[in-house]
């Protein structure tokens, strides 16, 4: 039927729509959701409004007897007591049951059944059904049938604002996550996003739960062994770029766990960066951007309604939602068996971290907990000098347990299974940014095939004397004189400063993690003089 009753929900609207096609929500969205269009391949474009991006300073999360000592309390994870919750939700359901027409999309998080969630999305927008639609693994019509009670149920409400008088807003922005209940609510926010990463928030509490590592992670499979390979990386290091390898298959690109099984995907679907999107440098992304796909916040040309990737008059955070299946080379089901290698990506614009390195498990640990790269200068007002970034378990807004949880769990992990550890640098060479040169994506994408391959497993190494992690020197197809970083610089001494000072940076930034952490990981550092 198309529509129903969600009385459990606090629903009462009658005319709701649920799981239409991708065609009904495009005959929805054009009708009812102006700005709305739909591009020259297909897509949907949308728009979401004031907010382009996540907003995690109004992130808030139910403080409640039964999981207040799980959560990791601060900046991350503010939280709020049961009775805002409660407002904030009842201020949403009033919202939605003023509208003419709603839209309900049921789907699933976790490709393993083992460990799968229902998630229900209830949502004023035909653009949010539909990138919805897409991010969660799509039931078939018999599931959908037997689907039942959800264990998630997410009220996206974020035309309406908060109220900022409610005790614990500090904006009319707010997304309250009630880990009990399972119940997400979004107020003043409309940007997609939201939903798909306040899904990942919650398996990010109820895996680790159950021992499974939930990781912020992109991961490829080996196609004749069905091994595994995880990339791990923050925003400009490469991790899309690098898992879209036609040679092996994709598993997923942004959210995974890893079970005593192998790994498996959370999502049904890829959100991948738009901007200055080619198909010469993503042609499996520039394709699957067509009918079905949403394309958020960007320009066209009214005229033929071409894209255009490079505008960044709304936002640099234009943004593609499409099915896995889109991806030629998706594995579907969306599982894995276990890693042999999981990959950290830092993009140093420092230019001391040498292009690849070897880390020992309690290397792995501190290094995932720091979750480093560094931005460069020009790319924000005020930054004239490489500025370090740190992201705990290179996802940090969405970690809901203290990183040195996820910590342990990725080392045990390790060493069951044999899986090596690898520190790529995907930044500079031959000196910082500005002096030095960004490394060739030829040579990184050499250096992760010898990986995959197996060849770098016993390739000769070499120690690093600040950082202490053994670093690679033969790799074939990259120049050997770059392997070892201070050998491109032609100011040795500024080489050792310019080490010395981001040893200190993670040194500093690893103070707020020690308490949780075994001392044989708080060692692993680098060594700052």
């Amino acid at each position: 039927m198309d529509s129903f009753q969600l009385d459990a929900q606090g629903i009462s609207v009658t005319n709701i729509a649920r799981n239409p096609s991708p065609s009904r929500l495009y005959e929805e969205a054009i009708r009812r959701d102006p700005g709305t269009s739909i591009s020259d391949t297909g897509a949907l474009i949308a728009y979401s409004g004031d907010k382009t991006g996540r907003s995690p300073n109004d992130k808030r999360v139910v403080r409640h007897p039964d999981s207040q000592a799980n959560v990791w309390w601060g900046s991350v994870n503010i939280d709020i007591d049961a009775s805002t919750f409660a407002i904030n939700r009842e201020r949403a359901i009033d919202y939605l049951n003023t509208r003419k027409r709603l839209y309900c999309i049921d789907g699933y998080a976790g490709w393993d059944p083992d460990y799968q969630i229902k998630v229900r999305v209830i949502c004023a927008r035909p653009y949010h059904a539909l990138f919805m639609h897409n991010m969660l693994i799509r039931p078939t019509r018999e599931q959908l049938a037997d689907f039942g009670i959800p264990d998630c149920v997410i009220y996206n409400a974020g035309a309406f604002p908060a109220n900022r008088h409610t005790t614990g807003m500090t904006s009319k922005t707010s997304v309250d996550l009630d880990l009990e209940n399972q119940e997400v609510v979004i107020l003043g926010t409309e940007y997609a996003g939201e939903m798909k990463k306040a899904v990942f928030t919650l398996m990010n509490y109820l895996m680790p739960k159950r021992g499974i590592l939930s990781m912020h992670c992109s991961a490829t499979a080996d196609r004749e062994t069905g091994r595994s390979s995880v990339l791990f990386g923050l925003s400009g290091t490469g991790k899309t770029t690098l898992s879209a390898d036609p040679r092996r298959l994709l598993v997923g690109d942004d959210e995974h766990c890893w079970t005593d099984s192998g790994i498996f995907n959370i999502e049904g679907g890829c959100y991948a960066k738009a901007i200055f999107l080619t198909r010469e440098a993503e042609p499996q992304i520039f394709d699957a951007l067509r009918f079905g796909a949403v394309l958020e916040n960007v320009v066209y040309d009214v005229a033929d309604h071409n894209v255009d990737f490079s505008n960044t008059t709304i936002t640099e955070n234009t943004r593609g939602s499409y099915p896995i299946e889109y991806i030629e080379n998706a594995k579907i089901p969306c599982v894995a068996d276990h890693p042999t290698d999981v990959i950290f990506l830092t993009c140093d614009a420092f230019g001391v971290l040498p292009p690849v390195s070897r880390l020992s498990p309690e290397q792995a640990e501190y290094h995932f907990i720091s979750g480093y790269t560094a931005k460069v200068a020009g790319t924000e007002v005020g930054v004239t000098e490489p500025q370090a970034t740190f992201s705990p378990c290179f996802g940090g807004p969405f970690l809901v347990w203290h990183p040195s949880k996820y910590a342990k769990l990725l080392s045990e992990n390790l060493r069951r299974h044999n899986t090596r550890v690898w520190l790529i640098n995907t930044g500079w060479s031959g000196g910082a940014h500005g002096v030095g040169s960004r490394i060739k994506l030829s040579y990184t994408r050499a250096i992760v095939d010898a990986i995959h391959s197996g060849k770098l497993a016993d390739a000769p190494t070499q120690e690093d004397p600040v950082f202490g992690i053994a670093t690679i020197t033969q790799c074939a197809g990259v120049p050997s004189e770059l392997l070892i970083p201070k050998n491109t610089w032609s100011d040795k001494s500024a080489f050792d400063a310019t080490a010395n000072k981001l040893a200190q940076l993670f040194t500093k930034n690893f103070t707020a993690y020690a308490d949780g952490v075994r001392e044989k990981v708080r060692n692993a550092g680098p060594v700052a003089s």
